[in-house]
């Protein structure tokens, strides 16, 4: 057990009696949950991508390692080190997706990843949670009438980018993260309204123009035609009934490509149980109340709108991880956070949860006016 006298003033000292340790927790749970399930669900595809069953809980390792690192770190930060971080990743992540349009290789229709350093990386990845701080920095700085027009020249050009990779999950996941975050700012409901509309005829859009998006949505509507994934998911999930098959007992996994990233949910209920799969769900919702709690109880403008954009962009993947694993959503290759395999995903993830931890504080406040030279 960790013991840390009150009376230490040092930085960890301070850290641990302020930082909400019960979301802290939560996260750490959640962490080795995930590496239990990338254990029970990740040899099978290991074995037949790679020969080696241990490949991808082997790779998980090597990222958890430095993601927990980066989340104790980045919650040590006061809200200001926040919003620099915030700018910082906006700036160079915002420039590396830019790049996928011209030198992503294609992988599954879609051009996503750039290769650095032998390591694939996903830059939209890391522009969620930055383009979330920075955004409610502007709502909580700026007037109404001028906050959303300077807002929407940062989101939109993000959500053009997605749109051309493409990427409608995302740009989806961005687009209702910024319509929670414009409604608790105290933007007119008709801007709101306006903006979902917008949401709403951009996929109507996607549907129509993109192969891919028309196919995974087609196949959706229609229930004679699961995809192949999708069958095999809901298979394993009716073939685990209430305490499954036992660990290392499933058989769809063996016939999932992605029974360790997008489809581990469905692996967990077949081996484990729908049990196992209500404690997910618990953990979860217990995170998101927690966060919006810690929210409702600052008085602080930004941290209440990065707070709430941080929370919602956490709840929003999960619940749309889990409704497309139980056929309730058309598939997107969307990770289920700190459970599925995924490196750009777990290490994004680790930090826009530890701005959550360095905001959510206790006495965490962005007191001074920012002035510009702050952020130099």
């Amino acid at each position: 057990m960790i013991y840390v006298p009150r009376t230490d003033r040092t930085l960890v000292g301070n850290w641990w009696w302020t930082v909400d340790r019960f979301m802290l927790g939560g996260v750490a749970l959640l962490a080795v949950v995930g590496t239990i399930l990338i254990f029970a669900a990740s040899p099978a595809v290991g074995e037949r991508v790679y020969g080696a069953e241990m490949h991808f809980v082997v790779k998980h390792l090597f990222f958890l390692l430095p993601a927990s690192c980066m989340l104790v770190v980045v919650s040590l930060l006061a809200p200001l080190g926040v919003l620099r971080l915030a700018v910082g990743m906006l700036g160079l992540f915002g420039f590396l997706l830019v790049l996928t349009l011209l030198f992503a290789p294609e992988v599954k229709g879609a051009h996503r990843w750039l290769v650095l350093f032998g390591m694939p990386l996903q830059p939209s990845e890391f522009v969620k949670p930055a383009l979330i701080v920075v955004t409610a920095y502007l709502l909580s700085r700026r007037e109404r009438a001028k906050a959303m027009p300077t807002t929407a020249l940062l989101v939109l050009p993000v959500l053009a980018v997605l749109a051309k990779q493409p990427d409608i999950g995302m740009a989806a996941v961005i687009s209702l993260v910024y319509c929670a975050q414009l409604f608790v700012a105290g933007i007119a409901w008709i801007w709101v309204l306006a903006l979902i509309g917008a949401v709403v005829f951009g996929a109507w859009q996607a549907y129509l123009w993109l192969p891919h998006f028309t196919e995974r949505v087609n196949g959706f509507l229609d229930p004679d035609s699961l995809g192949y994934q999708i069958e095999r998911a809901l298979r394993a999930v009716a073939a685990g009934g209430l305490f499954g098959r036992g660990p290392g007992e499933g058989v769809q996994k063996w016939h999932l490509p992605d029974a360790h990233a997008d489809f581990i949910f469905a692996a967990t209920a077949e081996e484990f149980g729908i049990i196992a799969c209500l404690f997910l769900v618990v953990v979860f919702a217990s995170l998101i109340l927690r966060g919006l709690w810690r929210v409702h109880e600052t008085t602080d403008r930004f941290i209440q709108l990065a707070a709430v954009g941080l929370v919602a962009q956490f709840g929003l993947q999960a619940l749309i991880n889990m409704a497309v694993n139980l056929n309730l959503m058309p598939t997107k290759g969307m990770t289920l956070p700190f459970i599925s395999y995924g490196g750009s995903s777990l290490l994004a993830l680790a930090i826009g949860m530890g701005m959550l931890l360095a905001l959510t504080r206790r006495g965490a406040r962005l007191e001074l006016p920012l002035r510009p030279e702050l952020l130099r």
